[in-house]
């Protein structure tokens, strides 16, 4: 499995970026460092078997160095923190996990992020990694996303930050931000194709049998897997009705009824089974209709507004940009 040769830029060209390290403190969750690690030394493969050097070099960095438990019990090596200029021109790497709170409560670390920022090519965070980047500055005016169970917190705690509601990742500038998880192999293969080329992200994904691109494009939890959530209950009969009818003009009211329920119940019910409310549900069954529409590339801009049930362009543009932080010509470009 390999990729045009043709396609890798010189390694001289990628020097600047060939560095890549990625801190991690106790309790970090696991996925949030190998996911990446994996990513990278996949493409690393590749070059090896397309007759060039590795593009990366990767390590693993914690305050002191040394072994580091994630929250799973599974302990990885690191190095310790080298002195902030030694990230010019790297990639750093925040994880995500439990332990990201008392993370948070390590002057010493917070400081050499800080520092460490200043001078290297770009930062990113993975899941609640975020709450790092945020603490240490690097996220005020930008915009960003963490897991979706912890965008509340992160956007309650730093208010300076426009967090998005439910992108897998978001570039704003040099800081990178990534959703749960698994979203960190996502952002990471986004990375190679910055740095070698589509052909190699799309090689690597290959190889690590996911999406270059996932399916479903940028949203991180889907209306139907809320439905999933709730077991065949209320939640997917309800989601089950809205779908063919994103287009029509649908209130509250209309949805209990279709349930056979108040509005009253109909609301405590799914707060119960998903901690969302009919409302929520309706926006995000529109959102995944939109996204579907952009994605088969058969519609205009204003036909998916209205056939999505946003009505006008300008109610579609403001609701991609405040979930998904891209505006919905962006997404068919990236996604169609």
């Amino acid at each position: 499995m390999t990729f045009n040769v043709e396609k890798l830029p010189d390694t001289a060209a990628i020097a600047a970026v060939a560095t890549v390290r990625l801190l991690v403190f106790p309790d970090f969750l696991l996925l949030d460092a190998t996911g990446p690690v994996q990513v990278f030394s996949t493409a690393n493969d590749e070059c090896r078997d397309a007759g060039r050097p590795p593009a990366y070099r990767i390590e693993l960095l914690s305050l002191h160095g040394g072994p580091v438990a994630s929250c799973s019990g599974v302990a990885v090596m690191t190095s310790p923190l080298p002195s902030p200029d030694a990230m010019q021109g790297a990639t750093l790497l925040v994880s995500g996990g439990r332990g990201v709170r008392a993370a948070l409560a390590e002057p010493a670390l917070l400081h050499w992020v800080t520092a460490a920022a200043r001078v290297a090519r770009r930062c990113a965070s993975v899941c609640t990694g975020a709450f790092l980047l945020a603490e240490a500055g690097l996220l005020a005016g930008r915009r960003a996303v963490t897991h979706w169970q912890d965008v509340d917190s992160l956007r309650r705690e730093y208010p300076a930050v426009q967090v998005q509601d439910d992108a897998i990742y978001i570039k704003d500038g040099p800081v990178y931000t990534s959703a749960g998880i698994t979203a960190g192999i996502d952002l990471c293969l986004s990375l190679v194709e910055e740095d070698l080329g589509r052909a190699a992200a799309v090689s690597a994904a290959k190889r690590l049998v996911v999406y270059h691109k996932r399916s479903g494009g940028q949203r991180q939890f889907s209306a139907e897997l809320l439905a999933q959530s709730s077991g065949g209950g209320l939640a997917q009969r309800l989601t089950a009705w809205l779908r063919p009818r994103a287009a029509d003009d649908i209130d509250v009211e209309r949805m209990a009824e279709a349930m056979a329920l108040s509005a009253r119940s109909l609301h405590r019910r799914l707060r119960e089974e998903t901690g969302t409310s009919p409302a929520q549900l309706l926006a995000r069954v529109r959102m995944e209709t939109a996204c579907r529409l952009l994605e088969a590339a058969g519609c205009s801009i204003k036909q998916v507004a209205r056939l999505s049930g946003f009505g006008t362009e300008y109610k579609l543009r403001r609701a991609f940009a405040k979930q998904l932080g891209v505006l919905p010509s962006e997404y068919r470009e990236r996604f169609a």
